[in-house]
């Protein structure tokens, strides 16, 4: 496939992605309000090497450029304290005139019962290395107080802002995915749009032994599955599955069943 083509499914699945959740609802915490759009063709510039996060920023960028309501004032700038770096405001905008500070965020979890005892608690990454309730105290603790660090003022001042006026609001997004035996389910917390599909583990592949599998690059997890691929067997599947388990590393991969349907799974290693 071309690499505009690839790049703009890229941004047709960011764009199709829903918020974790709305208004305050987690933690007190304001998701970012905007109208969204569901169709465009991203214009800006990528390049191969670019990591997923780093592509994700750029689709924000570009979409928020579209919206007439937003006016970017700076992104990405690094706050430092005698040269070294204490941190990054990933954006601050003006929405209709009101000045925002905005982080971005673009996760994958997996829900897990046995880590923490709530919702939140128990959704983790696919290597079990970060969880949401991790990245939420983050916010809370280090990302979004830098805005009142001192260091950041002389970057406030150059912007002609207060730091009094400004609101804080993330935009948090995010592929969901739960054990095979509860795909369905209804979470409380969470906006469930934002579950993507299941996971199982090796042992369970089994269950789609007559099924067709695709493994894409990481920054392809972000793309809605399609056909215009070439599909493995399950055989040879297997067998490229192995060597992530091996490394202890749990993929994110296309499954089409026989009857035609597409979906999205995490095979896990643990």
């Amino acid at each position: 496939m071309k690499p505009f083509k690839l790049l703009q499914l890229q941004y047709q699945g960011f764009l199709e992605t829903d918020f974790l959740w709305f208004s305050n609802d987690i933690q007190q915490i304001q998701q970012f309000n905007f109208k969204q759009i569901t169709t465009s063709v991203f214009t800006g510039d990528s390049t191969p090497k670019l990591r997923l996060g780093k592509l994700v920023e750029r689709f924000v960028s570009h979409q928020l450029q579209e919206n007439t309501t937003i006016d970017i004032l700076i992104e990405n700038i690094q706050v430092q304290n005698h040269k070294i770096t204490i941190g990054e405001l990933d954006c601050i905008l003006l929405q209709d005139k009101k000045p925002i500070h905005l982080e971005i965020i673009y996760k994958f979890y997996l829900y897990d019962k046995t880590v923490g005892n709530t919702e939140i608690e128990h959704w983790i990454g696919p290597n079990r290395k970060d969880s949401f309730n991790q990245k939420l105290d983050k916010l809370t603790n280090k990302q979004l107080p830098l805005l009142y660090n001192d260091k950041t003022k002389p970057i406030l001042d150059h912007l002609n802002l207060s730091v009094d006026e400004i609101e804080q609001q993330v935009y948090f997004k995010g592929q969901l995915f739960v054990p095979y035996q509860e795909f369905g389910n209804y979470f409380d917390e969470i906006n469930n749009k934002c579950i993507e599909g299941f996971y199982i583990n090796s042992k369970e592949l089994l269950l789609f032994k007559d099924a067709k599998f695709y493994i894409p690059t990481k920054r392809n997890w972000l793309v809605k599955p399609h056909s215009n691929i070439d599909w493995l067997s399950f055989k040879q599947f297997s067998i490229e599955i192995s060597e992530y388990i091996n490394e202890k590393n749990a993929p994110l991969c296309w499954l089409k069943k026989t009857n035609g349907e597409l979906i999205k799974l995490f095979v896990v290693w643990w």
